[in-house]
């Protein structure tokens, strides 16, 4: 439909699913009945955003002198409320586009994802449609009177109750821009009252960049300056919070925030939040990631990704600056010179936030590292991004504090050697760390070893070779310097005889064959049986993890099997006959428990039957079996 075509004023029937959303959207998700004029008013102002942006560019536009504003209107007799903006409008066949979003294709996976109580419903509840289609939670029915700010335009009136159908007829209205009339029903006149209107304004749209005139007096409501341009000591804690809940329709308060007025290297103002969740909540507008960029106070892009760094792209907020140029499209603006400055001073102000913030308020950063904390170790994996100022950032959960979060700093407080390294442990959980072998030596030494248990983390530490001077140095290693005492230190009358050594570190190598690249003994197992190291010229154990979640090919040599000769098992085996049949089932399984404490894929089946075979030796040497 476009404006040459006549419009007739028979209903146009919704798809079948429409009213089903409307059901949803009106007794399941808007809880507030409140929050449709929200939803209005943030229309409106997306209108006039819209408007500004093409008045840059654009002479040709209809009533060129009208200001940019947005009037409320109410009448208690007739129990109306209308809300009218002189933004970019809309014909007739855009009335039908904006407002029958809800019968688009994206309208069923919303329905489904409602329905399943899915929580990311966001992708279409903040579009004009969705929002829009709130009112009818307290209007009958409402009109929409829209003319285009096209010169050649022609006027527009859609009318819905509701219902299955709306309909398109041919409008009146003579100046630029929209207004929408709702009906209200006889339980919500409150909504006729300006108290109300005054109070839900301040409450939900205090800070929308335009003014919003309410009454026939035509009294200015919110306070329209930006907040962001203010100076920060003039800002209440509270207005912080009330303009984040108005910028993301978040009902939890964001973790922290950052107000920044800067005059050199470029002019900026900008207002930064680190949101309480990774995730959106189910009304959230954050349909994406990146900050709203205005030039001048006019919004040139709403999602900018270019003003911050990949690993700091769940900030959101708003960035201001008088230096960027208007005359530049939205694709260009991003490879000015003042974007790199405004990305370089942005990321420095937020990670020394992020600084302030671990210092001052440690529960708080606490949470912050819980939610955001492996977006930081992404800044780590990414080669060229300077690392300097996101290490002091890092915590951890190590061998000494598996409950506690340590900075690298309070790590090397521990060390008693300037030249100690920093041990560090690769494992897919924690409590598969805090079990591994490879730790056992750093106990019986008092050493602390950081636990890294995140799918970030091998890509991590591939780019962290050391910090202030001291290497960071994976515990598996196989030629680490660690002297730790061993089970046979402690009983000596329970050592292998070298004979008897010798002879099983061979019964290992022939049992497993080449699925180990050799057996040797160990000293510096205490408490397990053997452990699974890699040979010192194999790749990697980072390496090889990056390889696997990539899905890549990687030759590795096979692991040595180092055996703790004076643990009770290894000296058991050690006592068998070489011809006792269950010495190779008892290597097997003592091969595959290494495996998996080592996270390595093994066969379950394979390792059921062996265990069956296990249970059943033993059963009959205790006299439960035949």
């Amino acid at each position: 439909m476009n404006d040459s075509t006549s419009i007739s004023s028979n209903p146009i029937a919704f798809k079948a699913e429409t009213r089903q959303l409307l059901e949803i959207l009106i007794h399941s998700l808007y809880t507030e009945r409140e929050v449709f004029l929200r939803e209005l008013i943030s229309n409106a102002s997306d209108a006039l955003t819209r408007l500004n942006f093409e008045m840059l560019t654009e002479r040709e536009i209809a009533n060129l002198d009208l200001e940019l504003g947005i009037w409320i209107t109410a009448d208690p007799e007739q129990k109306t409320l209308t809300i009218r903006d002189t933004g970019i409008g809309m014909n007739a066949e855009e009335l039908s586009e904006n407002l029958g979003t809800i019968a688009h294709s994206g309208a069923r996976a919303f329905l489904e994802a409602a329905r399943s109580g899915a929580a990311r419903v966001d992708d279409i509840i903040g579009q004009f449609g969705v929002g829009f289609y709130s009112a009818f939670m307290v209007a009958d029915w409402i009109q929409v009177a829209s003319r285009s700010y096209r010169l050649d335009a022609a006027p527009a009136v859609w009318f819905s109750t509701g219902s299955d159908t709306y309909t398109l007829s041919t409008g009146g209205k003579q100046e630029r821009g929209t207004e929408i009339t709702l009906r209200l029903k006889d339980e919500y006149v409150e909504f006729c009252q300006e108290s109300r209107l005054r109070q839900i304004i301040k409450r939900h749209s205090d800070f929308v960049p335009f003014p919003i005139y309410l009454g026939e007096a035509k009294e200015q409501a919110n306070q329209q300056t930006a907040l962001w341009r203010r100076q920060p000591r003039e800002v209440e804690s509270e207005q912080y919070q009330d303009y984040y809940r108005q910028l993301t329709m978040e009902f939890d308060p964001p973790l922290t925030w950052l107000h920044l007025s800067v005059d050199a290297p470029v002019q900026m103002y900008a207002l930064l939040y680190a949101p309480s969740s990774s995730e959106p909540g189910i009304l959230s507008t954050r349909k994406n990631s990146g900050l709203r960029l205005y030039a001048r106070k006019i919004l040139i892009q709403e999602y900018c990704k270019e003003l911050l760094p990949e690993y700091l792209r769940f900030m959101v907020g708003v960035v201001d600056s008088e230096d960027l140029p208007l005359n530049v499209s939205r694709e260009s603006v991003q490879s000015t010179r003042t974007m790199a400055q405004l990305k370089k001073l942005l990321t420095s102000k937020v990670l020394d936030h992020l600084a302030g913030l671990a210092k001052d308020n440690i529960d708080n950063y606490t949470k912050f590292w819980i939610e955001f904390g492996q977006f930081l170790k992404e800044g780590i994996a990414i080669p060229d991004e300077n690392h300097d100022p996101i290490l002091p950032l890092l915590r951890f959960h190590s061998m000494k504090h598996p409950q506690e979060w340590i900075s690298l700093d309070q790590y090397l407080e521990t060390l008693a050697d300037e030249k100690e390294p920093i041990y560090y442990l690769l494992a897919d959980h924690e409590t598969a760390a805090l079990r591994s072998p490879h730790l056992e030596a750093f106990r019986e030494r008092g050493l602390d070893v950081l636990l890294l248990t995140d799918p970030i983390d091998p890509f991590a530490v591939l780019n962290l070779p050391e910090y202030k001077s001291h290497k960071l140095v994976n515990a598996a290693d196989a030629d680490l310097p660690v002297e730790g005492k061993s089970s046979q230190a402690e009983h000596p009358e329970e050592q292998t005889t070298p004979e008897n050594t010798s002879v099983l570190v061979e019964r290992f190598k022939s049992v497993l064959g080449d699925r180990i690249s050799a057996a040797r003994l160990s000293n510096r197992l205490v408490e397990s049986p053997v452990r699974l190291v890699r040979p010192k010229d194999g790749p990697s154990e980072e390496l090889q993890r990056v390889y696997r979640m990539l899905q890549k090919d990687l030759h590795t040599p096979n692991p040595i099997l180092e055996v703790n000769a004076g643990h009770p098992i290894i000296q058991a085996l050690a006592a068998l006959p070489a011809e006792d049949p269950n010495l190779p089932v008892l290597i097997e399984q003592i091969f595959t428990n290494a495996q998996i404490l080592e996270g390595m894929p093994v066969d379950p089946s394979q390792m059921v039957d062996r265990i069956q075979k296990i249970i059943l030796q033993s059963l009959k040497q205790t006299g439960g079996g035949e």
